[in-house]
């Protein structure tokens, strides 16, 4: 049967029929802004033993690897003749990658003059890597190519290592971070490997090191291939485990090796080789491919004018596709992680409403996964209305302080109203409103202790607010319980102008009255107490007496992106608006070049790459540029949109991960990589091209 390699130019032609994207023939050198991580399709995750890889194909010190983390890096060290190929800088031509979706890629490269290779990746499942190489020889006489598969641990060791005639097997450990441990989350630690060949291995064994470091064990490989040719050798310590595999490609020939590396917490032996090799001998990549081809047809086609931006656009769902997970545990629907790989504790746990933003862009590609994302939080909702902090299928977090359980930021029900006009599902609209009713009671009842229309952050406030580490007010003034918060009211109205959307839809005419009413009153007081004339922004405002002033004089005037949000909620007349972009087009203040900081840059406390003291955070992005689009704002929301796109794809062609933050000022991102939120940019690009319809 024909593999990813044959027959390419039918299944290409065939899916770029179906769909309007690029990313089944792309021309992507290191350079070009692509994100290279991959995992496997939603409908084949496990979440105990999910396993995904960053594809390293861009640093000339190292060779084409899949690198995991906690999983070790894989790779092929070729030989012809004596000479030894790994490293990409002594490779006859640099990779180009031809074809990537979230859960495989093709990718082609010349490691010697006239021999081609083409690798073809596909992430099968959580627990299953296939890594297919075409061999070619370009030239005008035979060729014999060695090559050598390996997975190298350079944090870790192996033990256990047993050969088969086609491979190898092991155990590798891998750790759980301190959140884990403390949520006691099903990760599963001592996993079980086979790496395999679908043709027999000439010689095998386990070493120090793959030999592409400068310094101390990561020789041994390497010299050993020069001295001996063979890899017969088994010691202790082990970092790394390889075996050798000959083809010889006459001229115009080409021959395909299919590589199979397996992680599964169950013991493997030598014996379930010919099991594993069975089942995943007739996998048919592009099979894959025209998979991930009709699904992506749902995608609106752009017209860019620049092409940097066309690849942030189709990556963006790349990304958010990738950290989708099928039905598990507690979560009888779909529900998605923060990243996949890397795999870390805070980002491993489950949904939060403020990662839920990003489904506002995956309901186009897929509208049924998008809705079920947040049936999740129907599903798991308190008889009281209250829903999770973070809801996972092995997780309820809820963060009790001081009798108050932790929520998420209260911006759930324009979420599943926006869900729902992209999918014109009533059944859903109707599931939405009827959990978004008792959710919308439950907070405007439970956030508001004093009882004057206005409310403040709860529980865990620092964490509900979303603005978890660095924020100017919570750090220099006091605790947010202290204060009645301006963007919890401005979110606060925008749930209740969504209930009435809703509530019309639905034909409940006097529900739509009383939740308009409702905005309207908070409306009128958060521009009673909240908007400051003199210096034209909105503040928090002391819990008290409603003042600017907290332990000194307007200490609470510090001005932070959330003012913003009243365009976005139509809570700004003309004027206030006219003076809020006012302060958006300066740039002494937010208008820096490479989006709008979550902080004043005139503040002390600024700083564009910290926390939520400065940096650019694709939601708030977000929000702002619906709220200029709302007022008319047209070219400045053009204009944001190309500033924040500016850096992401410089991240994008120079590391190739999306990130959780991204510099305001600078060509830098920070702490937490391949995060989902940040995929919402697709969303900026579709609402922009709505416009000119």
């Amino acid at each position: 049967m024909s593999r990813i390699f044959i027959n390419v130019f039918v299944l290409i032609t065939a899916a770029n029929l179906l769909s309007q994207n690029n990313l089944s023939s792309l021309n992507s050198f290191s350079h070009f802004p692509i994100y290279t991580t991959y995992a496997s399709a939603m409908q084949d995750t496990k979440y105990s033993t999910d396993q995904g890889y960053q594809l390293v194909w861009f640093d000339p010190d190292k060779g084409i690897l899949l690198k995991s983390e906690q999983s070790g890096e894989f790779g092929v060290i070729f030989r012809s003749g004596n000479i030894l190929k790994f490293k990409l800088s002594g490779y006859s031509k640099p990779p180009v990658i031809t074809t990537s979706y979230s859960n495989l890629f093709k990718l082609i490269t010349y490691p010697f003059q006239d021999i081609r290779i083409e690798f073809g990746g596909l992430v099968k499942d959580s627990e299953t890597l296939i890594l297919d190489l075409s061999i070619s020889n370009e030239s005008s006489f035979p060729q014999i190519i060695d090559l050598f598969p390996f997975i190298d641990f350079p944090g870790n060791e192996f033990t256990e290592l047993g050969r088969h005639e086609k491979g190898l097997s092991f155990t590798h450990e891998r750790k759980k971070d301190s959140w884990m441990k403390e949520h006691n989350i099903p990760f599963r630690e001592e996993m079980h490997n086979l790496l395999l060949a679908d043709v027999q291995v000439i010689s095998s064994g386990s070493y120090q090191g793959t030999g592409y470091g400068n310094t101390g064990n990561n020789i041994y490989l390497i010299n050993d291939l020069r001295k001996n040719g063979t890899l017969n050798g088994i010691i202790t310590n082990n970092k790394t485990a390889a075996f050798q595999i000959s083809v010889t490609v006459d001229p115009g020939e080409s021959k395909i090796i299919r590589l199979i590396r397996t992680v599964s917490d169950k013991p493997v032996y030598p014996t379930a080789a010919d099991s594993v090799l069975k089942v995943n001998s007739s996998v048919d990549l592009s099979r894959f491919i025209l998979k991930n081809e009709n699904i992506y047809m749902n995608i609106p086609a752009i017209k860019f004018k620049d092409k940097d931006a066309e690849a942030v656009y189709w990556n963006a769902f790349n990304l958010i596709r990738q950290c989708m997970m099928k039905a598990e545990g507690k979560c009888s629907y779909n529900y998605y992680v923060f990243s996949r790989e890397p795999k870390w504790g805070w980002g491993y746990g489950g949904q939060v409403f403020h990662e839920s933003l990003t489904m506002l862009a995956y309901a186009f590609l897929d509208p049924l996964s998008a809705m079920n994302s947040q049936r999740v939080y129907f599903e798991r909702q308190h008889p009281a209305g209250y829903i999770n902090y973070r809801t996972g299928p092995y997780l309820d977090e809820q963060i009790p302080v001081d009798g108050q359980l932790t929520s998420s930021a209260p911006w759930f029900n324009w979420q599943n109203y926006e869900i729902y006009k992209i999918t014109d599902d009533k059944s859903f609209l109707a599931e939405a409103y009827k959990s978004g009713k008792r959710f919308y009671d439950y907070y405007v009842s439970g956030r508001d202790t004093d009882k004057d229309g206005l409310c403040e952050w709860g529980a865990d406030a620092v964490l509900e607010s979303v603005r978890d580490a660095r924020v100017a007010v919570w750090d220099e003034v006091g605790e947010p319980v202290n204060f009645e918060s301006v963007d919890c009211n401005i979110m606060l109205v925008k749930e209740a102008k969504s209930l009435a959307a809703m509530a019309e839809i639905l034909g409940k005419a006097e529900d739509e009255s009383k939740y308009l009413e409702e905005a309207e009153k908070r409306t009128a007081l958060i521009n009673k107490y909240m908007w400051d004339d003199k210096t034209g922004f909105y503040y928090h405002v002391d819990k008290k007496n409603h003042s600017f002033s907290f332990r000194a004089k307007n200490d609470l005037k510090r001005k932070e992106i959330i003012a913003f949000l009243a365009l976005w909620a139509g809570v700004a007349d003309k004027n206030q608006a006219e003076k809020l972009v006012g302060h958006l087009n300066n740039p002494e203040e937010f208008n820096r070049k490479y989006g709008v900081p979550s902080l004043s840059a005139d503040d002390p406390y600024y700083n564009p790459i910290g926390y939520w003291n400065g940096p650019v955070w694709l939601p708030w992005q977000y929000l702002l540029f619906r709220g200029l689009i709302d007022y008319g704002y047209i070219r400045e929301a053009e204009d944001l949109t190309e500033r924040i796109t500016k850096n992401i794809a410089f991240q994008l062609k120079t590391n190739h991960y999306f990130w959780e933050f991204y510099s305001a000022d600078d060509l830098q991102a920070g702490w937490n990589k391949a995060y989902i939120w940040s995929g919402i940019i697709a969303r900026f690009y579709i609402d922009l091209n709505n416009l000119n319809k």
